[in-house]
């Protein structure tokens, strides 16, 4: 027998027998069939990574902790499973609050594992530790401080199935050192169990489905919103037949695009600040709305007083507290988003009478199309063209990541998203530079034959872009378009438009090439500056087997419309910078 096999024979052995609360941990992660964990090394979790180099699990190494996180979080939007990152005690943990506070709004699951001082240490201020509990406690699900070397893996496994379990989100273990390296008897995994006093529902009450069916088959002037909560609660097959078979137009929140398909004559596209005109004004004069797996948050809404002023509401989501939080609910269905819709459907007898409804939505379609005219401006290709392009030289299932800014809007607006799970982007906590870290996790999640595409601006790109060494070490095929309008363009717009164009570090007196930083990188660099090479640097850089970076200059003037003022009403949108001027 050779050496490799009995190396292969003890590793195995190891694994199923933990000697160590590092071993325990790697093993429950391994149960648990996490395939990849991205994270950075350091003192505090160096036993864990110990424990690794036998293990199976793939490692990523990011250039920072926050990368780790993100990646983690785009792992979880793709597959559905939670991702999983790993980083040392003090500025490793504190480095990965921003990630998981991002995770934490848009319930996204993410299970973070932190390296600790040793428990007779702490307390004492000793070298890198910090207080990761409490710091973490406000943008976590839950969290945990391990204790034993005996239950390190049972508490992992824990934190794993509440991530994933309900309404998503990220959990925490943070391991002190002296736990991860002690001895481990007789541990052994088990499937962990919720908590008693963790309840998931499932199904609604039904006397509340009977009364908001009867609210819908009366309907006029009916509408679905539809939320990130139908795509976490796998549930968009439940909606498309739902919308489609009793004809109600669906509007979708920013984590609910890729719930319904863009291409559908039901869809108006996403709603709210920088929401189409045509979705906006549906969800202003509606009389019911159907508002699946949504929080309404105030980007959506507006004026909480002036949003949906006529309709009735009826509400489906996992979490109760979500229930009448922001805008109160008419008919309160609490339940997993996939079976209450099918509840909702057995009940529907028929179809809402609602020709005309559907007849004045075609009406606002046309008056207020996102069409953008020229395809360059001041000389300079227009980023509206260039996602569109980016759209039609990609298949359907491509995986779009992006940034916070403009550039997100346009991304958000011009591409046309027909599958759930590929749009990634920060919806909440509005989180710049997490583009390119998205992009990375997103291609482990990603099967062989879907593209993943990062739309990203100079300002967000700049905040993470040594996460490309990542990407050129993994040799990952990733695409990355920023477009580069020389400084942070949303606040630019801002500015312009509330502020007496009096603007303040948000112009770049001066941006570096791109395009020549991705080839010292190690990646493919292209410089577009002529909207006569669109399509074809476009082909080249979507072709090219490994990340490629395209440095997309546009005019530093373009803005983005519709947009909504800042708690004002959602039928009263701009859609030219004289128009938001006079609101």
């Amino acid at each position: 027998m050779s050496k490799s096999t009995n190396a292969d024979q003890e590793n195995t052995a190891e694994k199923s027998n933990p000697k160590t609360g590092a071993q325990a941990v790697v093993a429950s992660l391994e149960e648990a069939g996490v395939r990849v964990i991205f994270g950075v090394q350091g003192g505090a979790i160096m036993p864990v990574y110990d424990a690794l180099y036998d293990s199976k699990l793939e490692h990523i190494t990011m250039g920072h902790e926050q990368g780790a996180a993100h990646a983690a979080d785009a792992y979880g939007i793709v597959s559905g499973q939670p991702g999983v990152c790993i980083a040392t005690s003090g500025p490793g943990a504190t480095n990965l609050v921003t990630g998981l506070a991002d995770a934490n709004m848009d319930s996204v699951p993410v299970l973070a594992l932190t390296g600790q001082v040793p428990t007779n240490f702490v307390g004492n201020d000793a070298f890198q530790e910090c207080d990761t509990i409490g710091v973490s406690n406000p943008v976590t699900k839950a969290n945990f401080f391990a204790t034993e070397s005996e239950t390190v893996g049972d508490l992992v496994s824990l934190a794993f199935l509440l991530a994933r379990e309900g309404r998503q989100g990220p959990t925490l273990v943070d391991l002190p050192k002296d736990v991860t390296l002690g001895e481990v008897s007789n541990w052994k995994y088990k499937p962990p169990k919720l908590p008693g006093h963790v309840e998931i529902p499932e199904g609604a009450d039904v006397k509340v489905i009977e009364l908001a069916a009867t609210a819908l088959i009366d309907a006029k002037k009916p509408v679905i919103l539809a939320g990130g909560g139908v795509i976490k609660g796998s549930a968009c097959e439940q909606l498309y037949k739902f919308a489609t078979e009793f004809e109600i137009p669906v509007v979708t929140t920013m984590p609910g695009i890729g719930a319904f398909p863009e291409d559908h004559e039901l869809s108006l596209k996403p709603a709210g600040m920088h929401g189409t005109g045509y979705a906006n004004m549906a969800l202003t004069h509606c009389d019911v709305m159907l508002a699946v797996g949504t929080r309404f948050d105030d980007r959506l809404t507006g004026g909480v007083d002036t949003f949906a002023p006529t309709a009735e509401i009826i509400h489906i989501d996992i979490d109760p507290a979500e229930i009448s939080k922001n805008i109160h609910a008419d008919y309160e269905l609490v339940g997993d988003a996939a079976t209450v819709l099918g509840q909702l459907h057995k009940v529907m007898q028929v179809k809402p009478g609602a020709e005309g409804w559907l007849e004045q939505i075609k009406t606002w379609k046309q008056e207020y199309s996102i069409e953008y005219g020229e395809r360059e401006s001041n000389g300079k290709p227009r980023p509206q063209y260039i996602i569109e392009q980016l759209c039609e030289a990609t298949e359907s299932n491509t995986i779009v990541t992006t940034g916070v800014g403009q550039h997100q809007m346009w991304a958000m607006l011009y591409w046309t998203y027909k599958e759930p799970r590929t749009w990634v982007s920060s919806h909440g906590l509005g989180t710049m530079g997490y583009g390119l870290p998205a992009a990375i996790g997103a291609r482990f999640a990603a099967s062989d034959d879907q593209k993943v595409v990062c739309i990203d601006g100079d300002g967000s790109f700049l905040m993470t872009l040594q996460e490309l060494s990542v990407a050129v070490r993994e040799e990952l095929d990733i695409t990355v378009v920023v477009l580069n309008n020389a400084g942070i363009g949303m606040v630019r717009q801002w500015q312009d438009a509330f502020y007496g164009h009096r603007r303040m570090a948000s112009e770049y007196p001066w941006v570096p090439d791109f395009s020549k930083i991705a080839d010292a990188f190690g990646a493919k660099g292209f410089l577009l500056e002529n909207v006569e090479d669109v399509e074809s640097i476009i082909r080249e850089a979507i072709e090219y087997k490994g990340p490629s970076v395209i440095d997309a200059r546009i005019d530093p003037a373009e803005n983005v419309f519709p947009m909504v003022p800042s708690g004002g009403a959602n039928g009263l949108f701009a859609l030219t910078e004289e128009h938001l001027e006079e609101l």
